[in-house]
């Protein structure tokens, strides 16, 4: 019963961290909007029926039965029709416009069918269709008339305030909590050498002793130096190890207040590989890819040690670098997710997972009794602030409907209007984002699918993320 409390608590933490994250992506697009003057018309959590909402000024603020997302929602974010006039509001939500514009979804199937300029009848009707028109004193507030890099900064407010909330968080777990640093003091010496991926219990009869049991380590022995030189890092000696396979090399170890002389010949043994974050990494056929390197038969201590807050940056850098290769590889990860889903092939462990599988994780995070509440905690903030950095670098992708894509839409405008005045010619004005939206209809589709296909492989086959 326990158990069951803990990890629907743990799976509640996810959900509320998702909420708040959402909201606070959406105020990185409100705040500045407003400082811009531009009429914001509504900011909702959610999608679908309104659930509650409230009007503040001239802003409709609310939270909408489907907690998938949130959206603030701006006139004028395109430009006028050049037949009437008439603009139409727009939204930073990824699927807002999807979900309350049915109407252009029809004008949009509609223009599809006419014949040469369909994608130009497009653009034309959805404007449109259910537009909103401007009153005379919000002339100069439609989002359209800004300055190239105040449409910037309104669109890349989101991404930055879950990259903010990601360092912040990422902040408190590695300066608050601290983070397990591997020691120079040894936790385990292997009895006897198993190659990578059997267990030691398939053949406990013959027993070649590992060369870490053959010098005569032992657990609670501190290694002091290597081969002569001083060992400072478990990194350090570990690299050393590596490089020494074959090679008998003296090793000096503190044991109970005393200075021991040993010797070591590590072996040359099969590894894994591991990726940026620590663990191994895997290939195409689901197995993990290996390398040949000295072996000695120990593990560290890992002791929880507060790292300085200058650690903070680089380890936030490091995880969105990550995210960056997974997003730039994802096509080629989605079709391993589909192959797992539908076949008896594992989960990558490094691959990309849902909502769901994230709150599943959380949950059995904090389903693990014998993990003392401290370490559960910090695992279940680096997951929210994991999430954050992943929302953020996914939010840049240069395609519409994610905000990446207004950002490079207001960069091609700026750039074209450049040209023309560097060439002299009529100021082209600002660009017409609603020429892109059937690529913005299948790009959506696409998302949706994907959506769709990591929530399915999360239930039927979710990633096991501890062993």
């Amino acid at each position: 019963m326990m158990t069951v409390l803990l990890f629907s608590l743990g799976i509640l933490f996810m959900v509320i961290g998702v909420a708040a994250s959402i909201a606070l992506h959406e105020i990185g697009h409100l705040v500045p909007a407003k400082l811009f003057k531009v009429r914001v018309t509504k900011y909702m959590i959610g999608f679908g029926p309104t659930l509650w909402s409230r009007k503040r000024g001239e802003t409709e603020y609310g939270v909408k039965a489907l907690p998938l997302g949130g959206y603030v929602s701006m006139i004028g974010m395109y430009p006028p029709n050049k037949k009437d006039g008439s603009l139409r509001p727009s939204s930073t939500g990824m699927f807002q416009n999807l979900a309350e514009n049915s109407q252009e979804s029809r004008a949009a199937h509609r223009a599809s069918t006419r014949g040469p300029g369909r994608f130009e009848r497009l653009a034309t009707e959805a404007r449109n269709v259910a537009h909103e028109e401007v009153g005379p004193e919000d002339g100069n507030r439609v989002f359209y008339k800004l300055p190239v890099w105040k449409k910037i900064i309104i669109m890349l407010g989101g991404p930055a305030m879950n990259i903010v909330i990601g360092i912040v968080l990422l902040g408190v777990v590695l300066v608050g909590f601290g983070a397990p640093q591997a020691s120079t003091t040894l936790s385990v010496v292997n009895a006897c050498q198993v190659p990578y991926g059997q267990s030691a219990q398939e053949d406990p009869a013959n027993c070649t002793p590992t060369p870490a049991a053959a010098a005569g380590l032992q657990p609670g022995d501190t290694i002091t130096s290597f081969n002569g030189q001083e060992v400072t890092s478990w990194d350090q000696l570990s690299g050393w190890i590596r490089e020494s396979a074959g090679s008998n090399v003296p090793l000096t170890v503190e044991r109970s207040g005393q200075s021991l002389e040993l010797n070591i010949t590590p072996v040359l043994t099969a590894i894994p590989v591991l990726n940026e974050l620590g663990r191994p990494e895997i290939d195409s056929s689901g197995a993990t890819v290996t390398r040949e390197a000295g072996f000695a038969g120990i593990s560290p201590t890992m002791p929880v040690v507060s790292q300085p807050v200058t650690e903070v940056l680089p380890a936030a850098g490091q995880q969105m670098s990550v995210m960056a290769g997974v997003i730039l590889n994802l096509p080629q990860r989605m079709v391993a997710v589909a192959q797992a889903a539908f076949s008896d092939s594992p989960r990558d462990p490094n691959g990309p997972i849902s909502v769901v599988g994230v709150g599943r994780v959380a949950g059995e995070v904090t389903a693990m009794e014998q993990a003392p509440w401290q370490a559960r905690l910090a695992t279940l903030i680096s997951l929210l602030a994991g999430l954050n950095f992943a929302l953020a670098v996914f939010n840049l992708v240069p395609l519409l409907p994610l905000d990446g894509g207004h950002v490079a839409g207001a960069l091609y405008e700026g750039a074209r209007r450049r040209l023309a005045k560097l060439f002299k010619r009529p100021d082209p004005g600002p660009f017409d984002i609603a020429k892109l939206l059937p690529v913005t209809y299948v790009v959506a589709g696409l998302l949706l699918v994907m959506g769709a296909l990591l929530i399915y492989a999360d239930i039927v086959k979710p990633v096991n993320l501890f062993g």
